[in-house]
């Protein structure tokens, strides 16, 4: 079967797996569906041969697994699909979400910014209309106030005409597209400078929202919700971990408390909840620390722009409009961190759906009684109580084997090795059926295949080590 040939058969059946939960009342992307097919086929206990073509068999098999699935409105396990699924095609990096902000500007502005390039604006009514509009394209562009507010239209018409009068119209209507699309930007930025730099004077700075405050308020609220969040998770986890590894050492498991399946899956929604926070967290003190960088820039700018003007009535425009444009564009590194930090937030949001379903299976009443004389432990107790020499491997009893370890005393940058299973310990990961304890590295990393692997204790680190492949 050629490539084209599969990817149209993959494409039936997902949009068949589709159709069969829609007629059952439930409604799925075929985002998740291709998501969750890729899930079944590689879980091994499915037994499919991914090295083979699909039998009609093998179609109808996968079909009825994915569908019943999707169809279980109480599976932490399909709660994490939907949260991975949802991460993927809503988070991206700094760069990216800011870039796709600005495209998104620029797409709404183009019809006015057409609008004005393409004008032949002869009679007097005509050229003051075009130098409204140009006065639009100067605040939408900024984002600084209205364009419907009368207030603001005052005070940008003024801070415009005194570096672009309307009798040069004439001029910038000789200009081909291309340079009076430059100027509208040369333009908007210090019209911008100039509204900042008399609003910091008092003389002005209508509809101009204070970013730096607003954001001296909203990047530490923000981080408190997070750590808040993680927390929680982190509770939740340590409390799974602990309950699971309660049944794992009791020989009857039936009578022993809860579903060690779902408690399993719960564990894993919670850890993956918890690495989504944790990367969010880190672009919201991204945010913090560019926001304190460009206050002292703001602060410095204006400083120089006060020494610059002081009470000069005239100022040569190349001392002072390149100090605004900077001005402007700092103005705008703020509104980039109030949209960054927005989408954040909104990420947040979302993702706790996600976690519902655990948090209504496993209620405080329900897994309380089962913990009762057990120890829940943190992942730092975890790692503390593995620390020190006695508990790292010694490469010298595996010197038959020729295991390659890696150790934090002899290897730079230790802590950015790329660990498999993102630092869970692989041996607890595949022998206790997919129970995430946290590694700690420092036990010894094993180097194999061009894998790293980390342990949660020297017995399982040597363990593992004595047959990798198994």
């Amino acid at each position: 079967m050629s490539r084209a040939q599969a990817e149209s058969v993959i494409k039936n059946i997902i949009r068949e797996i589709a159709h069969e939960c829609a007629s059952k009342g439930q409604a799925v992307s075929e985002t998740l569906v291709a998501f969750m097919v890729k899930a079944v086929v590689l879980d091994p206990t499915n037994e499919f041969n991914v090295d083979r073509t699909l039998t009609k068999d093998d179609v109808q098999k996968l079909i009825k697994i994915c569908v019943d699935r999707l169809m279980d409105s109480r599976s932490p396990a399909l709660d994490t699909v939907k949260m991975q699924v949802y991460f993927d095609m809503n988070y991206t990096t700094r760069a990216d979400f800011l870039e796709e902000h600005r495209r998104v500007l620029e797409s709404r502005l183009q019809p006015v910014i057409r609008e004005i390039t393409d004008s032949r604006a002869r009679t007097r009514e005509e050229l003051e209309s075009l130098y409204r509009k140009i006065v639009s394209a100067v605040l939408l562009r900024s984002g600084l106030g209205s364009p419907t507010d009368i207030a603001v239209v005052r005070e940008a018409t003024a801070a415009l005409q005194s570096v672009f009068p309307q009798t040069e119209l004439g001029t910038f209507m000789s200009l081909i597209k291309r340079d009076k699309e430059r100027q509208l930007q040369e333009l908007t930025m210090i019209v911008t400078g100039i509204r900042l730099f008399n609003k910091e004077c008092g003389k002005g700075g209508e509809g101009i929202d204070d970013l730096p405050a607003i954001l001296n308020e909203a990047v530490p609220a923000t981080t408190q919700n997070i750590d808040t969040e993680i927390q929680q998770t982190c509770t939740s986890t340590y409390r799974y971990t602990a309950l699971i590894e309660k049944m794992h050492q009791t020989s009857d498991k039936k009578d022993q408390g809860p579903s060690l399946k779902l408690l399993k899956d719960s564990l894993i929604n919670a850890r993956q909840h918890e690495a989504f926070l944790k990367i969010i967290l880190n672009d919201v003190i991204g945010c913090a620390q560019q926001v304190e960088s460009l206050e002292g820039q703001l602060a410095a700018r204006m400083e120089q722009l006060q020494a610059t003007v002081q009470s000069k009535t005239a100022v040569p425009t190349a001392q002072v409009y390149p100090q605004f444009i900077h001005l402007s564009q700092l103005w705008s590194s703020f509104q980039d961190e109030m949209v960054l930090l927005s989408v954040l937030s909104n990420i947040l949001a979302s993702l706790e759906p996600y976690t519902r379903g655990h948090r209504e299976l496993f209620t405080e009443e329900i897994i309380t009684p089962f913990l009762e004389g057990v120890h829940v432990k943190t992942d730092q107790e975890r790692i503390k109580e593995t620390m020190g020499k006695e508990h790292q491997v010694k490469p010298a009893d595996f010197i038959r084997m020729e295991r390659d370890w890696i150790f934090p005393e002899t290897t730079k940058n230790f802590k950015r090795l790329p660990l498999q299973y993102k630092g869970f310990c692989a041996y607890t990961l595949v022998k206790q059926d997919r129970l995430l304890l946290p590694s700690n590295p420092d036990i010894g990393v094993l180097l194999y295949n061009d894998h790293y692997f980390a342990f949660s204790s020297k017995s399982s680190a040597y363990f593992f080590a004595e047959d990798p492949d198994q």
